[in-house]
């Protein structure tokens, strides 16, 4: 049973936490820029960015070879407990997803998924994250598949591992693309700059444009622990809902309790935030979710997908159509616009484009640690727990509204919230 009360505390606490979660990871663009981070130095890189073809690159030495090999077995088999991550389940049992398998008799004419990630520092998590993308391509089909990865200039051996995993995709007959680039989001514009990885991420869309399609589907996934089936549960509700986008729900733990994360991006389809934030800026009231929206409130209840505004919750799967025909990219925010997240962005970009049909599926619960994940599953569930309770495995069913809201919650700053109309600038 849910519980009723969740303490939260002031935001200095959660600031506390959240600054901790930032060194190492991007989702920190779920935060309001009224958020000043100090400023931590980092060695100079050799170069601003490298790419894992080039033969000249040669291992960091932050990992030994054995724990490199380590890290790349532990990603490859999906039942090795040499390292340390989140407990995940076989997904072998379920025939849920066997709809979104293409025939691998012939390598496909275009690539069907197409999965993106921004890693920074991120060593650790990898054989959860990594293990998880790297089941699903099985899953999929290895040439149905592609991978994107922009590694943003780590210190505890990320990119060597990235790198070292390069044999192992090309044995699946993945194709991989890795980059490195010392982009950094703590020095100026932050969101335009973490709209810059978000891009270069997507990049091999348009520049092997005969690979894919308007069909492809992306799989954009932050520094989360995901498993696999949180990763096929968006894909297969995106394709069963006939969705532009679905995203899972995140969490992050400021205290006993966890609280949902992405807040500053998330917009239901009252135009408000998920939970209420009052000016003085304390979090108070983060476990009552969706106070004023009992539509949404009510599906999120019954763990069954419902239409958002905007979402991202540390993954989102969407339609690669406004991409590869350049139509949107991620951005930040134009003169005279709401101060907001690229991924708000990009959303409120694909409303104006027609692909508005944009969904949160709440039986995805993701965190930002194996630790915390594994709480988090335990507490509210591991998606199959709710996808084995339906009546009917294809009951999930939307009634999409064609129309956004007229007016968004604008949150520059806590002190200053107002809404404003949904179009501006466009």
């Amino acid at each position: 049973m849910r519980r009723k009360y969740l303490f939260v505390g002031q935001v200095s606490l959660l600031l506390l936490v959240i600054t901790a979660l930032y060194f190492g990871s991007h989702h920190i663009s779920s935060l309001p820029s009224q958020i000043h981070f100090p400023d931590i130095s980092r060695p100079d890189s050799a170069s601003s960015s490298k790419d894992s073809n080039d033969a000249s690159y040669t291992s960091s030495g932050i990992l030994s070879a054995e724990n490199i090999t380590r890290y790349v077995n532990a990603i490859s088999d999906p039942k090795s407990e040499d390292l340390p991550r989140l407990k995940c389940p076989d997904i072998a049992s379920s025939s849920r997803y066997d709809g979104l398998k293409l025939p691998s008799s012939s390598p496909p004419a275009e690539i069907k998924y197409f999965f993106a990630i921004d890693l920074r520092d991120s060593v650790k998590l990898l054989p959860r994250l990594l293990g998880s993308v790297v089941e699903s391509i099985r899953f999929l089909g290895p040439t149905n598949c592609a991978l994107s990865i922009i590694e943003g200039n780590s210190n505890d051996g990320t990119y060597d591992v990235l790198q070292a995993l390069r044999p192992s995709l090309d044995a699946l007959t993945t194709t991989y693309y890795l980059r490195s680039s010392d982009i950094d989001p703590k020095q100026g514009d932050r969101i335009a700059k973490l709209a810059e990885l978000r891009n270069m991420a997507l990049q091999p869309l348009l520049d092997n444009a005969h690979l894919y399609s308007t069909e492809t589907t992306v799989v954009f996934l932050n520094d989360v622990a995901a498993c696999t089936e949180d990763i096929l549960e968006l894909v297969y509700q995106r394709q069963q809902l006939d969705a532009d986008m679905t995203c899972g729900m995140d969490w992050v733990y400021v205290g006993r309790d966890p609280t949902f994360y992405d807040v500053w991006v998330a917009r239901g389809m009252n135009g408000d935030s998920f939970f209420e934030i009052p000016a003085d800026g304390n979090w108070n009231s983060a476990w009552n979710l969706f106070w004023n929206n009992e539509p949404a409130q009510s599906s999120m209840n019954a763990h069954r997908p419902f239409q958002v505004f905007s979402c991202w919750n540390g993954a989102a799967v969407f339609t690669a159509k406004p991409i590869v025909e350049k139509v949107i990219t991620f951005r930040g925010p134009r003169e005279g616009e709401c101060k907001q997240g690229e991924p708000q962005l990009f959303c409120k970009d694909m409303w104006f484009y027609g692909y508005g049909k944009i969904a949160v599926v709440p039986s995805v619960h993701l965190e930002y640690s194996d630790d915390r994940a594994q709480q988090i599953k335990d507490l509210k569930g591991y998606t199959s727990r709710w996808t084995a309770a339906e009546d009917v495995p294809t009951d999930d069913k939307i009634e999409w509204q064609r129309d956004p809201p007229a007016e968004v919650k604008c949150i520059p700053s806590y002190d200053a919230q107002s809404f404003r109309p949904w179009n501006e600038t466009l």
